[in-house]
């Protein structure tokens, strides 16, 4: 049991890590301690309301048949990759433009790019 919840919860962790050091990096939240936390929470929260939920509803589903909890599972990731679309078009930009902030980046979008060579 123990080394099942290593391998669950650890990559949860991470998930949970990564957010709330990447929201520590926003413009928004710079220098807010408080600001910070209560956003960590929410998502840590969010995070185990989920895995509260995703067992039942999981069994539910799977007394109709196993085929719909696998429907299930692939509408829950692509809801969750539309999610995420607008932020990654922004990481994608960044990376491409070198900058951070949304208004330079539309800036940046009217000029020419550079050769796909020099991005490699």
């Amino acid at each position: 049991m123990f080394t099942a919840g290593v391998f669950v919860n650890g990559p949860y962790a991470l998930i949970t890590t990564a957010v709330a050091a990447d929201l520590g990096t926003h413009k928004s939240l710079k220098g807010n301690a408080r600001a910070l936390a209560t956003v960590t929470a929410i998502i840590d929260g969010t995070g185990s309301v989920g895995a509260a939920i995703g067992p039942v509803l999981t069994g539910y589903i799977a007394a109709i048949s196993w085929d719909a909890v696998f429907y299930m599972l692939m509408t829950a990731a692509l809801i969750s990759g539309l999610l995420l679309t607008k932020l990654i078009i922004t990481e994608v930009k960044t990376l491409l433009y070198g900058s951070s902030e949304e208004d330079e980046i539309v800036s940046a979008a009217s000029e020419p790019r550079p050769p796909i060579d020099v991005l490699i």
